[in-house]
């Protein structure tokens, strides 16, 4: 399959199948002609990058994941332990938005600056954060 194919099939363009290929995700074959020659499975690899991204993997981690798929006996563990990595950060990130979120909360609760700048809680907070 060339390169404008595998982008359709997959649903993503042509620069994302190039970066891929730059980060080691997917290696197509070159034909004579230098034109890149990717296998039909390949649509099923973009795909597993894809989904992983929403999961929130980075690309690193997708290509142990990929490197984990590609020999499935007796790596269960391995994928386990990158799962349960994820869902900590998961976790820890969650966390830090509900703290954001508390305190954006907390700014506009005291907000009673009434249009005057000068009385703003939001921009005090920020101006001694700062510090």
């Amino acid at each position: 399959m060339r390169i404008g194919e595998v982008a359709a099939a997959a649903g993503v363009g042509v620069q994302t199948l190039r970066f891929y290929e730059r980060r080691g995700l997917v290696k197509p074959s070159r034909l004579v002609s230098g034109y890149r020659n990717y296998t039909p499975d390949v649509v099923a690899v973009i795909r597993f990058i894809k989904q992983s991204q929403e999961l929130g993997y980075t690309l690193g981690e997708i290509k142990q994941l990929l490197s984990l798929r590609a020999r499935p006996s007796g790596n269960a563990a391995e994928v386990r332990t990158l799962a349960q990595a994820k869902l900590r950060d998961v976790e820890n990130k969650l966390e830090r938005l509900h703290r954001m979120r508390d305190e954006l909360t907390h700014l506009l609760d005291a907000c009673e600056c009434g249009g005057d700048i000068t009385r703003c809680p939001t921009l005090d907070a920020l101006d001694h954060a700062a510090v």
